[in-house]
């Protein structure tokens, strides 16, 4: 079964119900669900845990949308690194984009889909990725 790595904007997204971008969250995960083992990786699981109080709280969530754990190979580091490198030299600013190089390159190293509703840098620096986004 192919994997599809979960971007921490969809998990935010299950994570609010009245949120605008719920129905469609959810609705692809059930859908993709039967093809795809889904996952998320430390960087996700770090970016969403500021949502919760509580570890506990996060893990049951984490457990009840039953979501694998992927650990982050070193050749992702290496190329999240490289990307951002590349992204700063051709005038990007924010500081605060690293998280989304490291979720991009895992996806990249590892030929995994990615589900996210931010396809902007992942286009540019990961073309090869196969994104699933909304229309």
């Amino acid at each position: 079964m192919s994997v599809a790595l979960v971007d921490s904007n969809i998990l935010l997204d299950l994570a609010k119900p009245d949120s605008d971008w719920y129905e469609w969250s959810a609705s692809t995960l059930e859908k993709l669900d039967e093809h795809y083992t889904l996952a998320i990786n430390s960087t996700v699981y770090a970016e969403v845990s500021i949502g919760f109080n509580k570890i506990e709280e996060y893990e049951e969530f984490i457990s009840h949308c039953q979501f694998e754990m992927l650990e982050i190979p070193r050749e992702a580091l290496f190329l999240a690194g490289k990307a951002f490198l590349q992204y700063r030299r051709k005038g990007g600013n924010k500081s605060n984009v690293l998280p989304d190089f490291f979720i991009g390159a895992h996806a990249a190293v590892k030929g995994y889909s990615l589900i996210s509703r931010d396809k902007g840098r992942f286009t540019t620096y990961f073309p090869t990725v196969s994104l699933i986004t909304p229309v």
